[in-house]
């Protein structure tokens, strides 16, 4: 029987630190255990550093890995964005963190449960999931908060939005793709949501997730990013979006105040659009 089709996307900014040993993972346990059928996409965006020298270099040594840079810096959400633009032609379309906090292993795990569902979504808080090393007090408080403020806006009924290890049937991607639009890390809860209205079914399956030291969150600004792109979207399917069209340069304003790339703007959706 064949193997589904699947492509890996790693959104990658400034991560000469921790992207290299997450491929060689990753490569590795693909040659034994998935070897046909199997691409990593490695979007490298606004990096400074060696992170587009290391993706070439390692994509010269295994050929089913393959690297686009973009100059600027579009955020988590606009890199896997601009990856699952380029998803024609797999059967699956899974992303992992570039810092390789869920392995290979746990990742190809979530794989084999997407023959029933249209999206597998790695949790954390669900029973079988192991936790090697957990991230700061301050971090799970947040945490904690803003999963409370998403159940409350979108009512998700998704325990862990956040975990960086998700996969999706490409005929699950093409239904929400147009809709997709936060560049931060609200990304997950867009996705998430896009699916729900698109009537894809969903699961939780644990994972074995390690809190790797060398995270870019930057606390405060991050958790203020996110609690606003949650407003947005939530206000995007809302009768009161079409009034806020004065506001929308002020929108562009804060995120770019915050160090932050700005929502970018929904596809053709075919659909009725709520302005």
């Amino acid at each position: 029987m064949r193997r589904p089709k699947l492509l890996l996307l790693i959104p990658a900014h400034n991560e000469e630190k921790r992207l290299e040993p997450t491929l060689r993972s990753y490569a590795e346990y693909a040659r034994n255990h998935y070897p046909d059928n199997f691409e990593i996409l490695v979007v490298v965006n606004g990096s400074t550093d060696r992170t587009l020298d290391l993706a070439r270099k390692i994509s010269q040594e295994a050929p089913f890995i393959r690297w686009i840079d973009i100059p600027e810096r579009i955020g988590k959400g606009g890199a896997l964005i601009e990856g699952l633009k380029r998803s024609e032609g797999f059967d699956l379309v899974g992303y992992v963190d570039a810092d390789g906090a869920t392995g290979p292993e746990s990742f190809f795990k979530l794989v084999e449960l997407c023959e029933k569902y249209d999206c597998v979504v790695g949790s954390r808080r669900v029973v079988g999931s192991v936790i090697h090393q957990y991230q700061p007090s301050h971090r799970q408080l947040a945490s904690k908060v803003f999963h409370f403020l998403v159940e409350l806006l979108f009512h998700l009924g998704i325990r862990d939005t956040q975990c960086g290890a998700k996969v999706l049937r490409r005929s699950a991607v093409e239904k929400v793709l147009p809709w997709l639009h936060i560049a931060d890390m609200a990304f997950d809860v867009n996705l998430l949501y896009a699916l729900k209205r698109a009537g894809c079914s969903m699961i939780e399956a644990p994972v074995e997730w390690t809190d790797h030291i060398g995270s870019k969150v930057r606390y405060f600004r991050t958790s203020l990013v996110m609690f606003l792109s949650i407003v947005r979207l939530r206000l995007v399917y809302s009768p009161f979006y079409c009034w806020l069209g004065p506001l929308r340069p002020i929108e562009g304003w804060i995120y770019k105040a915050l160090q932050n790339p700005p929502p970018r703007p929904m596809g053709n959706t075919g659909a009725k659009r709520p302005c």
